[in-house]
């Protein structure tokens, strides 16, 4: 039997472990300087701008911004750019409307602001639910994140005949092989839960800004590399734009036919010229390919004709090249090889021919030798031919000549992949079998919700907003905000790049499902490079890995703290114990952390099936319908009052809550290997396929839900003036004026001083 460990990549294991590693050990450092109760809830308020903003930055860029995003570009396309544009456009909201006054009003989490705006304690129980609802479905898609790396690193792990094997999962034929999600959404939720409950905010702001710079290697690193072996991004996505397969159109002239390709053999076995394609078709099965030499090669080759350079690519490979008509009659190249393999020799001279537009199509033991640019062409041709099973496209070939791989039947054709409306936005027009001219107001409804959604989600999300307490002053949270604006710019130039490199190279993964899917491509691409230099592409894989698991162990780490936060300051300290001491609110926080981390993994268990960029999207779309109407109208609308503020907050948040959960439970339902739980909603489909307007107004939610939030929030509020809080003029005056004034309060101090 294969030893256990055997299929595991030591370089990616030794990276991710590393990265682990690293995170506790700083982890057990940062904790033993969080001694009071400020330092686990805000750091002490002592973080400067520039560790903050790293710190907001890495805690932001989850697992749906490093491993999401280029999963959702390579499976829906285009359509995909709107969460990078959106996930930082947020901050230019925060920035202008929200990061300063926040600040400045000094409380320790947002349940605070919202019962010190409003003077009542029944509204921070209120903006607690929402912290939990929010936070717990942003910790899914890190919890899927967490399982697909995992599943990953130790894919391939036979743990059969020992006591763990109900660590993996069956293959296709039983055998039991890999490493089971659910164990790595367990492994690593433990390991982020003991973390947190060690030093709270202050023991991961170190950790989460370390992280973002890690995460910015870990992306950008791969993206130079394989640009500089494959091609440029433009390269990659004019392969795309210009569809392979495609006939190239003729001026007053029929497409080609098989028969209209003359081919002439290289070598002396097949000496007639002209051959067609069909004749090759027919005979490619009688040919019989030699073998190569097992005797490693040396060659000294300089500009020579094609035709002497494919004698020495057929001595070397076995294979009988056909050279088309119209083909390059002389190579341009320099090759100086000592002493390599034979299977290296004739990488090589595909890489040199490919750097010639040659391309190189291989069927049975014969090779078509054929201009790049007429490849898509006869491709058109060979693959719907009746004995298409038999053509088979050489993968190191078309690589070396910037070719892509064939797609499968599940992958976007390329007209929708690069559409503006594509996969993602006309799922549910597709679903009600609409023309795309019908389509397109839904797709357009869409696109519109999920800008609102992320935009808007982004100045709701608790564990950010938190973030901004732990800066000095207001001036410092601007300032921190900005900096985030650019840090998180930089990094979302390299996902989108991946996607369309992977869609090109590893469309394979269009046919996988849960973690075997699209949202491993960032850390699969890099192993490409194994073809050419074998330890380059581990390494990187491992690099890919480490930064994977920067991206939701900081973010989970964020959101950890924020719930358990709410928890132990919120519900224990300030609702069932308001007497406690500091110290019983730490202890609190603690046991809460242990708690909530144990939920999340639970939660994280259910969602393989969905991909992590949507997932977070969901989550956006619940903070923008509610913490983001109560923020932006608490700090700018001295009118709001308490029952208008919860009425829109609850019926827009409650609402977005239930159109998501019912499109998810759905979409889960349909999903291979579905609990017993989501089944119940598989009648939901049949409805959602007849009514998809209603399909994609619950799926994506803020265009109404945002709206109607802050409508109810002013009707209301106007319906009950006589609420509004008599000290509303200080308190505005506290979120907006100028530090220099020392109005600026510290919120927490001065409420802790009433009990």
């Amino acid at each position: 039997m294969t030893p256990l460990f055997a299929t595991v990549d030591p370089w990616i294991l030794s990276f991710s472990l590393v990265t682990v590693i690293a995170t506790i050990v700083m982890g057990f450092w940062s904790a033993r300087k969080a001694k009071t109760a400020s330092d686990f809830f805000v750091a002490g308020r002592s973080v400067s701008v520039g560790w903050n903003a790293s710190a907001i930055s890495g805690e932001y860029l989850s697992a749906a911004s490093f491993m999401g995003i280029a999963g959702m570009v390579m499976s829906s396309g285009y359509d995909a750019l709107w969460y990078p544009v959106c996930y930082a456009c947020g901050y230019l909201f925060l920035l202008l409307f929200i990061a300063g006054p926040l600040r400045r009003f000094g409380a320790y989490t947002i349940p605070d602001f919202a019962e010190g705006r409003f003077d009542s304690p029944l509204f921070r129980k209120i903006a607690v639910i929402f912290v939990l609802f929010i936070g717990f479905f942003y910790t899914m898609p890190q919890m899927k994140g967490a399982g697909t790396t995992l599943a990953y690193i130790f894919q391939g792990l036979d743990f059969r005949g020992t006591f763990f094997e109900f660590l993996s999962p069956h293959d296709e034929k039983g055998a039991l092989i890999g490493l089971n999600y659910s164990i790595g959404v367990i492994i690593v939720g433990a390991v982020i839960t003991f973390n947190v409950a060690l030093g709270g905010m202050k023991g991961i702001t170190l950790v989460q800004a370390f992280q973002y710079w890690i995460k910015v290697f870990a992306i950008s690193v791969p993206v130079f590399v394989l640009m500089s072996v494959y091609g440029h991004y433009g390269k990659q996505l004019a392969l795309n734009i210009v569809p392979i397969g495609a006939p190239i159109p003729a001026v007053a002239k029929p497409a080609p036919t098989a028969a209209d390709y003359k081919f002439v053999s290289v070598d002396a076995t097949f000496a007639k010229t002209n051959y067609t394609l069909e004749e090759l078709l027919k005979s490619s099965s009688d040919m019989k390919a030699g073998a190569s030499s097992g005797n490693n090669v040396t060659a000294n080759i300089s500009s020579m004709p094609t035709v002497d350079f494919l004698k020495l690519y057929q001595q070397a490979s076995g294979r009988f090249p056909f050279v088309l008509e119209g083909t390059p009659q002389r190579i341009s190249t320099a090759l100086r090889l000592q002493k390599v393999p034979p299977a290296e020799f004739v990488r090589t001279l595909e890489s040199a021919l490919g750097s010639n537009q040659i391309a190189l199509i291989t069927f049975n033991a014969a090779t078509l030798v054929v201009p790049s640019s007429r490849s898509n062409e006869i491709s058109a041709i060979l693959h719907p031919a009746e004995n298409a099973s038999a053509v088979s496209t050489n993968v190191s070939s078309q690589i070396a000549s910037g070719l892509r791989k064939p797609l499968p039947e599940k992958a976007p054709k390329d007209a929708a992949w690069v559409s503006p409306f594509g996969p993602l936005t006309t799922k549910a027009a597709k679903a009600a079998k609409l023309s795309p001219e019908e389509s397109k107001p839904l797709s357009l409804l869409y696109t519109y919700s999920l800008i609102i959604a992320l935009v808007c989600g982004t100045a709701g999300l608790p564990h950010i907003l938190v973030r901004f307490y732990t800066n000095p002053d207001g001036v410092a949270a601007k300032r921190t905000t900005m900096w985030v604006m650019i840090l998180i710019g930089v990094f979302y130039v390299f996902p989108p790049v991946l996607g369309v490199i992977g869609r090109n190279f590893m469309p394979e993964l269009y046919t996988g499902t849960g973690a075997k899917g699209t949202d491993k491509i960032v850390l699969e691409l890099p192993r490409m490079l194994n073809e050419r230099v074998p330890l380059l592409g581990s390494i990187l894989s491992g690099i890919a890995c480490a930064g994977a698991f920067a991206a939701f162990m900081s973010t989970f780490s964020g959101l950890l703290v924020s719930m358990t936060g709410a928890m132990a300051h919120d519900v224990y300290g300030r609702m069932l114990r308001p007497n406690s001491t500091p110290q019983q609110r730490m202890k609190a926080f603690k046991i809460a952390a242990f708690g909530i981390g144990a939920v999340s993994v639970l939660l994280g268990m259910q969602v393989e099936q969905l991909q992590i960029n949507f997932m977070v999207g969901q989550a956006f779309a619940i903070a923008a319908a509610s913490y983001f109407p109560l923020l932006f109208m608490a700090i700018w609308w001295r009118g709001l009052t308490m029952i208008g503020a919860a009425t829109g907050m609850l019926t827009g948040g409650l609402m977005a809550l239930l159109g998501i959960s019912l499109t998810s439970f759905s979409d889960l339902a349909s999903a291979p290997n579905a609990t017993k739980f989501f089944t119940h909603f598989a009648g939901l489909n049949p409805f959602w396929a007849t009514h998809p307007l209603l399909r994609i107004l619950c799926e994506q939610p803020a265009i109404w839900a945002v709206p109607l939030a802050i409508i109810l929030m002013i009707i209301v509020s106007k319906l009950t003036k006589q609420r509004i809080p008599a000290d509303i003029r200080m308190k505005m005056l506290v979120l907006h004026a100028p530090e220099k004034l020392g109005l600026k309060q510290e919120y927490i101090q001065e409420h802790q001083s009433m009990h």
